[in-house]
């Protein structure tokens, strides 16, 4: 059991693997980062942010990745341990910064992203460092792309893949595609499809689907395209359309909530991070739609109410809050 301020959790552990960072988001909406009057600091990083959103939402969860040595990366760490995520897996390197990422909110609450990571301590990351007891021990292991573009993270994340997998966890992954940090689209969609037929679970954004079929139409057969042997669960989420999934056995749509968005900055992980709480205990939510679409939609309240408030970490709503929206819609 881990605990989170004072309450003792139980069931299996959620571990979320990649990066970490610090999203500086300019202070007024709509406008280009150059105009932006100045910024906040907001802690971000998709798979941390996954790791704080089971936690917030009583789940148990672990980060493993790299920070920098430095005042941000021990800050960022500090925002795991006060958010009930376990740090066990966290390095610090001395000789690279934390990375850092300027988001620019556009007026309809859309993202533009600028990074500096040349390199950032995440990328450095080595298959030495990773605490294998800790992903031996995870019963989901999730994780993103980014931390396929460089070497030595690339071969942590393919080592800590075959670790999670090897120890029985489910894998769960979400490409969560950011093209300015690639070298190339065609190097994306190469690095993202390598480790595809891996994922037991996979989230793909309307937008990423497109990007690795090649095809502008959102559809059952472009999504199902997509779809490989191993494979529990695909999902492909529509912003304010809510999402679509796919099982072996059964496919539909489940709609989304309508909600004054601000800011989209992690609602994605939002919505990742409650479906792995309630599907770490329970893989019968699988093979059942009812129970399936009922935890999608609580999903997509999740991340309804994760675009209502700036930054994506402050935003991760908890369960009495979510049980709150969806008693009022």
């Amino acid at each position: 059991m881990a605990a989170n301020n004072g309450v003792a959790k139980e069931g299996g552990l959620i571990v979320s693997f990649g990066e970490m960072l610090i999203d500086f988001v300019p202070t007024v909406s709509g406008v280009s980062l150059a105009e932006a009057p100045g910024f906040l600091k907001a802690p971000g990083g998709a798979p941390a942010n996954v790791a704080i959103a089971v936690s917030r939402l009583g789940g148990k969860s672990a980060f493993v990745g790299k920070l920098g040595d430095d005042e941000f990366g021990h800050m960022l760490a500090g925002i795991l341990k006060e958010n009930g995520v376990s740090g066990e897996g966290i390095n610090f390197d001395k000789g690279a910064r934390t990375a850092l990422a300027f988001v620019t909110l556009k007026a309809d609450g859309d993202r533009e992203f600028m990074f500096y990571r040349n390199p950032s301590a995440d990328m450095l990351l080595t298959p030495d460092e990773l605490n294998l007891e800790l992903i031996r021990s995870a019963k989901v292991f999730h994780y993103g792309s980014i931390s396929l573009i460089v070497e030595p993270c690339r071969s942590a994340h393919l080592k800590a893949m075959e670790v999670a997998k090897d120890a029985g966890a489910l894998l769960s992954y979400d490409p969560n595609l950011r093209l300015p940090l690639w070298p190339s689209p065609e190097e994306a969609r190469e690095q993202i499809m390598s480790i595809w037929d891996k994922a037991e679970v996979i989230k793909v954004s309307d937008n990423e689907l497109e990007f690795l079929t090649g095809n502008n139409k959102i559809d059952d057969e472009c999504a199902m395209s997509l779809w490989h042997p191993n494979l529990k669960l695909l999902l492909v989420t529509l912003g304010d359309k809510g999402c679509n999934y796919y099982t072996k056995h059964f496919h539909g749509t489940v709609g989304a909530f309508a909600v004054k968005a601000v800011d989209t900055t992690g609602a994605g992980d939002s919505f990742v991070g409650a479906l792995l709480t309630k599907l770490v205990d329970d893989h019968s939510v699988l093979e059942d739609e009812g129970k399936l679409r009922e935890l999608l939609r609580f999903s997509c309240a999740c991340g309804a109410i994760t675009t209502t408030k700036k930054g994506a970490i402050p935003a991760l709503p908890s369960v009495s809050e979510v049980h709150t929206f969806l008693d009022a819609c």
